[in-house]
Formats: structure tokens, C-alpha cells, sequence
């Protein structure tokens, strides 16, 4: 089976692990990425599996928030290159569109772009006119709260917004830091799907089957060896288990209690995140370029 450079270098990415064992894993699970590393881990080949979303669009992430701190919206707005991404026009209309969403309390981005008679999506195309390349409202979304809103944007390609109930306008906003920082996965523990934790739980018990020392083990055994790394695991990818980006000592829940706080929802996007931007030989374009020119 013929597998690819790149497969083999988004499984070294993913796990650690060295090239031969990838290309190996890779062949074992027929080109299948996620297989191939899920084996890798249950082996002990993989030292984790460092899979994230696959950050390739450009573009840019606005956040908005009401005057009375309950409302807020993020709003990811892409374009073609990173050049456009701060061209004066495109981030006025990435503004204009969290603007209206918040606004108007809008739920969809067909909604948005509908508002106000479709101003906004005629700006957009009149905007795709003068720049030259494909610009869209890619997502975005609206958070409110009984409490308030904290926001934070880190430049302009990540942005977090935290609905919390208790604490300050301090507090709110070092929370977002955190979540655009630290990106969890889930609110807490509660919230993790079982099916989540029953893979990570079969993932660990097989890393530890494997292992020299935990031979003849009855499984009962290997199963409760493996209940403090779940339970790391759940500190690791839930809001409230994680350290506290300010002060690691502490994790977020107990930041909130000390506050007196909840949090009762969170957002959080990164320009791209989940696009897979297609791979181009610079050298060769350039090359096209020119000998569309002479001709």
C-alpha cells in the first residue's frame, strides 16, 4: 500500500513517535490516520496523541459583547491570505457582521447575512469584487448569560467568551484568557461523553496489558490501575479540571468556588481551525506565473 509523506507526517505530529514506526502503523491500519494512532498508543509506541484541528484558512476571529455584559458573539470571518486579513475593508466588514449578529440576537450565519434587507451579504460580494478573493462568514456564536460575559482576543485569530454567574468582571475575563489559552474540550467531567472516556479507559488498559511489569494481572486489576490517569485525562480536556492559566496551583473549580462563581457556558475559535488548506509549491506557481506571462 502506498502511503504518503504527508500521512506519515500528521501521524509523527499526532503521537511523537519516529517515522518508521508511522509509516508502519500506517500500513498496519490500511492509511487509516485515527487507527493508525489509536494502535500507536495502545502499543506505547505513541507518547500521546497530539491531534488538534488543522489550522490552514486565513481570516480573522472579531468578538463583540453587549453594554451590559450579558450578551456576547465570536464571529470567524475567512479569506484566501493572510494579506487580506488585514486589509482595512475586510476586518471593518468581520466587525460589521459581529456587530449586527449581537445586535440582533441572530442564531444562524444564513440569518446574519439575511439581516436588514441582505446588506451584509451584498457588502460581502461587493468586497470579493474590489479585493479578488473568496471571503465568507464562516461561523460564529452567541453566548448570554444571567450573570456576565467575559471576553478576551488574543490578536486577531483566537478569541474566547465565558458566560458566568458570581465573581467580577476580572474573574470573567481571566476565564476567556484561559479558555483561549488552554482550549477544553468540555465543561467538566459530567459533560465528557461516555463513549469519550470508555476509549481512553481501553486505550490506557491496553498501554498497561502491554506493559513487561503487569503480566498474568487479572483485568479487574489493570482496570483500576488505570483510574488516576482517567481521571488526569478528564483534568486535562474539561474547563473546570484544568490548572488555571494565571496561577496553575489552582485548578479552574477551585477558582470558582473561591469566587463564589459558575461558569454556565464558553466559546472559543481559531482562524481555520478544522480547514485543511491546500498545499502549494511556491516555487512552481511562480514559475507558471511567469511563463503565463511571456506567453
Amino acid at each position: 500500500m502506498n502511503i504518503t509523506a504527508d500521512a506519515v507526517k500528521q501521524l509523527r505530529e499526532r503521537t511523537g513517535a519516529g517515522m518508521m514506526e508511522c509509516k508502519k502503523a500506517l500500513v498496519e491500519a490500511a492509511g487509516d490516520l485515527d487507527a493508525a494512532a489509536e494502535a500507536m498508543r495502545k502499543s506505547g509506541l505513541a507518547k500521546a496523541d497530539k491531534k488538534a484541528s488543522r489550522v490552514a484558512a486565513e481570516g480573522t476571529i472579531v468578538v463583540e459583547v453587549s453594554a451590559d455584559n450579558q450578551a456576547g458573539v465570536l464571529v470567524e470571518v475567512n479569506c484566501e491570505t493572510d494579506f487580506v486579513a488585514r486589509e482595512v475593508d475586510f476586518v471593518a466588514f468581520a466587525k460589521a457582521v459581529a456587530a449586527t449578529a449581537l445586535a440582533q440576537r441572530l442564531d444562524t450565519v444564513e440569518a446574519v447575512l439575511a439581516a436588514d434587507g441582505g446588506a451584509l451579504d451584498e457588502r460581502r460580494r461587493v468586497l470579493i469584487a474590489k479585493i479578488g478573493e473568496n471571503i465568507s462568514v464562516r461561523r460564529f456564536e452567541l453566548l448570554t448569560a444571567n450573570g456576565q460575559v467575559g471576553a478576551y482576543l488574543h490578536g486577531s485569530r483566537i478569541g474566547a467568551l465565558v458566560a458566568v454567574e458570581g465573581g467580577d468582571a476580572t474573574l470573567a475575563k481571566d476565564l476567556a484568557m484561559h479558555v483561549a489559552a488552554s482550549s477544553p474540550q468540555y465543561l467538566d467531567a459530567a459533560a465528557v461523553p461516555g463513549d469519550v472516556v470508555a476509549k481512553e479507559r481501553e486505550i490506557l488498559v491496553e498501554q498497561a496489558r502491554n506493559d513487561e511489569k503487569n503480566k498474568n494481572k487479572p483485568e479487574e486489576i489493570l482496570v483500576k490501575m488505570t483510574e488516576g490517569r482517567i481521571r488526569k485525562f478528564l483534568g486535562e480536556i474539561t474547563f473546570v479540571g484544568q490548572p488555571f492559566i494565571k496561577d496553575p496551583d489552582q485548578t479552574i473549580e477551585k477558582l470558582l468556588a473561591s469566587a463564589s462563581a459558575k461558569v454556565t457556558g464558553y466559546a472559543r475559535m481559531e482562524v481555520g481551525a478544522g480547514i485543511e488548506k491546500k498545499q502549494t509549491d511556491f516555487a512552481a506557481e511562480v514559475a507558471a506565473q511567469v511563463a503565463a506571462f511571456k506567453a
